[in-house]
């Protein structure tokens, strides 16, 4: 029987174009149903030409659906994958400016630390919406998501909904374990590894090929090779400290921690040089959106004019789809679960990032015990700033969120008590209609 897939917030070009063409290349979902769904009717209309030139492309008989209602959308779908933003830039580059004015200087600001935890909280409501209709339109979907800050949002759906086979997907994972393998010569494909932790500052416990351990090449390679170490500043520092290697980029680990953004000196140091795809600059992503909030549509008429490229990429969408409802070919990847007995130095039920096998029995989270000390309290001192701003998302406290942002590492290194207490009234200020639950 052919497969519906619904994605919710289709508008997002590079994640929709990526996974429908990962999807479409699994002989299972050929004649799948592809739904688009987006309030941006815009932009709705340029993705589904985007899509349809895919399917055509591939001669594939699947059918593409588009819609601005979530209903239609939903009704009925095996798959589920949301890509939204709540707001349009003018909104969330307040999550910037205004730690900026009191000297927390941000970024990205889509995960943690003030800036994350105003995005989480406006977007938590639209995202239980989303929730609440698949459970009442789908009930038996695999719904996968891709909006940060993943690990907030994850865990207050999977709170909620805990019969609902959902998780979490960032593709730091993978991207991370590809970049380590070329710095030491080897094929990624034949690298294995355990990584766990929480999104964004998970770590690999084991780096392996064929067997043997990579962690001493990567060692001599970041001490050693000048190129390498300058490629990732902040992560190469991170790694000489705590032995082991982290996921996300430097420019996003800089914001997490105490250590790196807290001086201009510092920022000058470690933040600004490098040849990795986002080192550190302030408002990095800002205006990365700024520019492309004009160029888009010229992007994406020259994506129009190029050969379509069929060949499946790196996402784990598609793979996990395939495994649970398609052909069954189970697949190991690293998702956002909750925390019941998978790691024992995190707070039980909080999100944790570990591995996860789909299969036709859903999905199975695997357990890898203890964090090495150093690891656990970094990520436990996140981890548990995230569950105070998700208990203050379901209850409506104000002074949850003020001392959940008190105990972030960067701001607590910057800012006073009163300093934080001001800057977090202003950004209650500024995001006041979107953020109903406080009222």
């Amino acid at each position: 029987m052919s497969k519906r897939f619904a994605f919710i917030g289709a508008g997002s070009f590079g994640f929709t174009r990526g996974l429908v063409r990962d999807l479409l290349s699994f002989k299972a979902f050929e004649d799948a149903t592809i739904v688009l769904m987006d309030i941006d009717e815009g932009r709705l209309n340029t993705i589904t030409k985007a899509v349809q030139r895919i399917v055509d492309a591939g001669s594939y008989p699947a059918k593409v659906i588009a819609t601005t209602e979530r209903k239609e959308a939903l009704t009925g779908a095996d798959g589920v994958v949301t890509t939204i933003l709540a707001g349009d830039v003018d909104v969330w580059q307040h999550d910037i400016l205004i730690p900026r004015k009191y000297g927390v200087d941000i970024n990205v600001g889509d995960t943690r630390g003030p800036s994350g935890i105003f995005r989480f909280l406006r977007t938590v409501n639209p995202i239980l919406d989303i929730a609440q209709d698949i459970a009442r339109y789908c009930p038996d979907a695999v719904y996968l998501n891709y909006t940060n800050p993943m690990a907030m949002l994850c865990r207050v759906v999977q709170e909620r909904y805990p019969q609902m086979t959902m998780t979490g997907l960032c593709h730091s994972v993978q991207g991370t374990a590809a970049m380590l393998a070329r710095w030491v010569g080897v094929p990624a494909e034949e690298v294995t590894y355990t990584c766990a932790g929480i999104n964004h500052q998970a770590f690999y416990l084991n780096f392996l090929h064929k067997g043997k351990d990579l962690y001493p090449l990567i060692d001599k390679a970041i001490r050693e090779n000048k190129e390498v170490y300058n490629e990732e500043i902040v992560r190469n520092e991170l790694y000489l400290a705590l032995d082991y290697y982290v996921t996300e980029s430097s420019g996003h680990n800089s914001e997490y921690v105490a250590w790196f953004r807290k001086r201009q000196d510092l920022i000058e140091q470690y933040c600004l040089p490098g040849t990795g795809w986002n080192p550190g600059e302030y408002a990095y992503i800002l205006n990365e959106y700024r520019g492309k909030k004009h160029t888009w549509q010229k992007e994406i008429e020259e994506w129009f004019r190029q050969p379509v490229d069929l060949r499946r990429g790196g996402e784990y969408a598609a793979s996990i789809f395939n495994a649970i409802f398609g052909d069954h070919a189970m697949f190991k990847f690293n998702g956002n679960v909750r925390n019941f007995n998978l790691i024992d130095n995190l707070p039980y039920g909080c999100c944790v990032e570990v591995p996860v096998l789909a299969s036709r029995h859903g999905l199975e989270a695997i357990a890898v015990g203890k964090l090495p000390p150093q690891l656990g309290i970094l990520c436990s001192t996140s981890a548990q700033i995230e569950e105070m701003a998700v208990q203050a998302s379901l209850t409506g406290d104000r002074d949850l969120v003020y001392q959940a942002i008190c105990f972030d590492p960067l701001t607590a290194a910057v800012l006073s008590l009163k300093e934080i207490k001001a800057m977090t009234d202003e950004m209650f200020a500024q995001f006041e209609q979107w953020l109903p639950q406080f009222q």
